[in-house]
């Protein structure tokens, strides 16, 4: 009996099936330095115990994204070894922020299952939740995979789950004791309030960076993430290795500072696709779209839902006229960020 792990076929999943994803992860500052190293991230709450402790917090959590790509990493053995794509994001929101020092662990659970029409493949919808030593939630959010089938046996019976466009902004969770009332705009690195942006400003965040090959693959190592296609370049037909796609969105929203420098801490994560595979040599861009504004129960804290794209393309131009993402479009995200007001 073969003591290795093949990962899960489509077959393998039944909606409420909760599983428990191995290995808990204690995260400290190494994590930031890494995560500083392999992306331009720079907002001023996630670099200063200072700055951090000006704003009401004891000191500077870790990068929001940390948590997300820490979390997803453990999901990847039982929800996506076997995928062909990742699909899509929603109902994702971070609910305590990530200290130094915390130890990271979680669970999915099945809620939606769809066979495609090829009967060689199908898509798993879970509902992933990671939590601390204290068993508080950090995050949750759902995604949905494409999965390869084992063989071509009788497909489950189709669930599709009803998920919400959006979270509300009434549901954001604001981190205890927030306070942007003595905020600090020129250690921030930017003079922009929440309400010097308006609803369907574009803004260009004008820098770009080619991807690496060995950059991605550290990244995506450090976050324990073990799909084959970011590192088996037999995988593939064309034999390249796909950049994961966490890589892409900290890429972007490290490049967004430059316009959105206060645009602090990301509290939710309402959909998201990535539109077209990424390969090493290509130049990622990013540009956003105020999607709406949002005032927030925290002192000075308002909250800012934006539309980030990362392209290879120019800023603005996110379809065709078929209304298909354009060929440049790497990453669609809509998230909402606390600002100060």
């Amino acid at each position: 009996m073969s003591k290795t792990n093949a990962g899960r076929f489509f077959e393998d999943y039944t909606v409420g099936d909760v599983i428990t994803h191995a290995v808990p992860r204690t995260i400290k500052m190494g994590e930031r330095a890494l995560y500083h190293a392999l992306y331009p991230a720079r907002h001023a709450l996630h670099s200063s115990d200072q700055f951090a402790q000006s704003c009401g917090l004891p000191f500077s959590p870790l990068d929001d994204l940390v948590t997300f790509h820490t979390v997803f990493g453990k999901t990847v053995p039982d929800v996506s070894l076997n995928a062909v794509a990742n699909l899509g994001y929603a109902e994702g929101r971070w609910e305590t922020p990530l200290w130094p020092g915390d130890t990271i662990t979680a669970t999915s659970e099945v809620i939606g299952v769809k066979q495609n029409s090829n009967g060689k493949s199908g898509v798993v919808w879970v509902r992933t939740t990671g939590r601390n030593q204290h068993g508080e939630v950090l995050m949750s959010y759902v995604r949905w995979v494409m999965v390869r089938k084992r063989g071509q046996g009788p497909a489950p019976e189709t669930v599709i789950p009803e998920l919400r466009s959006a979270v509300a902004a009434a549901d954001l969770v604001i981190p205890r004791g927030l306070d942007f009332s003595a905020y600090d705009f020129a250690l921030a690195g930017e003079p922009h309030r929440l309400s010097d942006y308006a609803v369907g400003e574009v803004i260009d965040h004008v820098d770009g960076v080619t991807i690496e090959e060995a950059e991605h693959m550290l990244a995506t190592r450090l976050w324990q993430n073990t799909a084959k296609v970011h590192f088996d370049a037999t995988n593939r037909p064309d034999g390249k290795r796909l950049i994961y796609g966490g890589h892409v969105i900290s890429m972007a929203r490290a490049l967004s500072f430059n316009g959105l420098a206060n645009a602090q801490m990301i509290v939710a994560l309402n959909g998201g696709a990535h539109a077209n595979p990424c390969f090493a040599g290509d130049t990622v861009r990013a540009w956003s779209e105020v999607l709406d504004i949002a005032e927030t129960p925290a002192p000075g804290v308002g909250a800012i839902r934006l539309r980030l794209v990362a392209t290879k393309g120019a800023a603005g131009v996110l379809r065709t006229d078929d209304g298909k993402y354009h060929p440049d479009v790497l990453l669609d995200l809509d998230y909402w960020a606390l600002m100060p007001e």
